[in-house]
């Protein structure tokens, strides 16, 4: 299940299970203060030992939050384009890191990505419409070279903020249509009661990692 500590990414800190208040003043620049010393999320871990160690590839971290995923992904010898809607992004990591292109944009305002070996999005891909997750989930297919890998962690329909306005929730169906075409490396479904920051709350994730 998702963890108590270093919440995932795109993980409201505060609020009751239920409300997740991604629109409230300061929100992310609170949550993105609170993300600079947990362990980077097990789906980027997975996906990099599936890529291997070749290093001067490039990455794409959408929704970067603080930018521990990213700072992973630069010290694994990754060339990073970073993407967030928060203007206090990769607090978390050297924004003057020569192999890191930081892009303050929305998802919604991403009209295409560079070429890239891995795609990841931790916990981040939901917090927008399903029209633009659409939209986004083909730019991302587009911008994958032969052999790359796209990571990512989805919210399953049976998640305690389904329904909230402006998300996207999949059924397993949906979220495995995702990767027609891709070969699948790792697929795993968590449907239960788990912590978050604003107490228990029931989680319904889909862990995908897919190859070209």
């Amino acid at each position: 299940m998702p963890p108590s500590s270093g919440t995932p990414s795109g993980q409201p800190p505060s609020g009751t299970p239920g409300t997740p208040p991604v629109h409230a003043e300061g929100h992310w620049a609170r949550y993105n203060a609170g993300q600079g010393d947990r362990e980077p999320r097990e789906t980027l871990r997975r996906a990099l030992d599936l890529a291997g160690r070749e290093t001067g590839r490039t990455a794409v971290d959408l929704g970067c939050g603080a930018g521990r995923e990213t700072r992973a992904l630069l010290d694994g010898g990754w060339r990073v384009h970073a993407y967030d809607s928060e203007p206090t992004m990769l607090s978390a990591t050297d924004r003057t890191h020569p192999a890191l292109t930081a892009h303050l944009l929305g998802f919604e305002q991403i009209t295409e990505l560079p070429p890239a070996d891995l795609v990841y999005a931790g916990y981040a891909l939901p917090y927008q419409s399903r029209a633009s997750f659409d939209r986004l989930w083909t730019l991302i297919r587009a911008a994958l070279r032969p052999g790359g890998l796209v990571a990512v962690d989805l919210f399953g329909v049976h998640d305690a903020w389904a329904g909230t306005p402006g998300m996207t929730f999949l059924t397993a169906a949906e979220a495995t249509a995702l990767a027609t075409g891709l070969t699948v490396e790792h697929w795993h479904e968590e449907d239960e009661v788990g912590p978050a920051f604003g107490g228990p709350k029931h989680w319904h994730v889909f862990e995908l990692i897919a190859r070209v």
